[in-house]
């Protein structure tokens, strides 16, 4: 408890605190979704239940999750191995498919919650991986982070995705959070303390590195995925126009 009263007075507290708010918001689009389509076929006083019991139980996997994720990162090289993960996810992120086609609606509030919990537990491992990452070791903060986001996930979600379709570079500086926190997991390997430990300016290169490297290839697939769209629809008009 005085080690947790001390870290309340640093910077680093603050700032890991804030990234792990920000990472939960960022990656909390597909909770909405999920909640959503699992809960839209109910009465409008059972959308409500399930929409709280259902992230209820989802919150509580994902505590205990993450908590066992953060111990795992103690075994030599998880550490690297995660922020290896980790920078995928954030690429992943900037040039992500929708994949919720196969949530389907349920019919009874039970259902429902049993969905919303099941569906988040298969999606959440790029959630507790990202958390587990930007908490460096540190329970409180990963309960304290979740426990502050809890509310905006369940309320402001829907608003924070529209927010997100409005401001596209929002996406790209949440990728960007997380490829930096990827990073960070990967110097901070403690089989990694001899190369980067005694070398700030090896550790701020890689960093920037790697950061600079996630977000350019994100614009770079999303540019050629672009082409080929526009390729795809001038054939199909072209094949239009010479069928008529």
């Amino acid at each position: 408890m005085t080690d947790f009263i001390s870290d309340l007075g640093t910077l680093q507290f603050w700032s890991s605190l804030l990234t792990i708010v920000f990472i939960d918001l960022l990656l909390a689009g597909d909770n909405a979704i999920v909640i959503g389509l699992a809960a839209r076929n109910l009465p409008k006083e059972q959308q409500k239940k399930a929409i709280l019991w259902g992230t209820a139980g989802a919150v509580g996997i994902r505590i205990l999750a993450t908590v066992l994720v953060v111990w795992l990162l103690d075994i030599p090289f998880l550490l690297a191995l995660g922020g290896v993960v980790l920078l995928w996810i954030a690429y992943k992120l900037l040039v992500q498919e929708d994949q919720h086609e196969n949530i389907k609606p349920a019919s009874t509030l039970l259902a429902s919650i049993r969905t919303i919990v099941i569906a988040d537990a298969a999606m959440g491992l790029d959630n507790v991986i990202a958390v587990a990452g930007a908490a460096h070791g540190s329970f409180i903060l990963v309960v304290l982070g979740l426990l502050i986001s809890i509310p905006i996930v369940v309320w402001g979600s829907t608003l924070f995705i529209k927010i997100i379709d409005r401001y596209k570079w929002i996406i790209y500086v949440g990728s960007g959070v997380l490829a930096y926190t990827a990073a960070k997991m990967i110097t901070h390997e403690k089989r990694f303390t001899d190369f980067f430990g005694d070398n700030p300016v090896l550790t701020w290169t890689f960093d920037a590195t790697m950061v600079a490297l996630v977000i350019v290839a994100g614009l770079w697939t999303n540019a050629v995925k672009a082409r080929r769209a526009q390729q795809g629809e001038a054939a199909a008009g072209n094949e239009n126009r010479e069928t008529s």
